[in-house]
């Protein structure tokens, strides 16, 4: 498996909105962290159809979410690989959203088991 090219496949993914594709990555039994959520560790979100559904609400709220700039790291040794990159987007309510931000994926046999997101507070 190639960690670098399954993460920009899925940059690739997110940007397109293709949440088949999207998935298609994801293991049924895995986890998903977003940086907003009353714990520290944001929400999370168990199992493929829950995910998938938490992932939705990205391309809800942010109708043109884009993804650029992306970089992407890798550890093959720890299964794991990181995406950075800046999120824009404009929400339903015509605000503008710029935000840099990145994704710590873990894989299992080619595929994501978690995916753990964080971004920077906008203020």
């Amino acid at each position: 498996m190639d960690i670098r090219s399954t993460l920009t496949e899925l940059c690739d993914a997110f940007n397109a909105h293709d949440l088949d594709r999207i998935m298609a990555f994801f293991v049924d039994e895995c986890v998903l962290e977003m940086p907003r959520g009353s714990n520290p560790w944001g929400s999370r979100f168990e199992g493929k159809r829950n995910v998938r559904d938490a992932l939705a609400t990205r391309f809800e709220g942010l109708p043109d979410v884009h993804y650029g700039d992306g970089e992407h790291f890798v550890d093959a040794a720890a299964d794991t690989g990181m995406s950075k990159w800046i999120l824009t987007g404009t929400t339903r309510e015509g605000v503008k959203k710029v935000v840099r931000g990145c994704d710590f994926y873990t894989f299992r046999d080619g595929k994501v088991i978690r995916k753990d997101s964080y971004w920077k507070i906008v203020e």
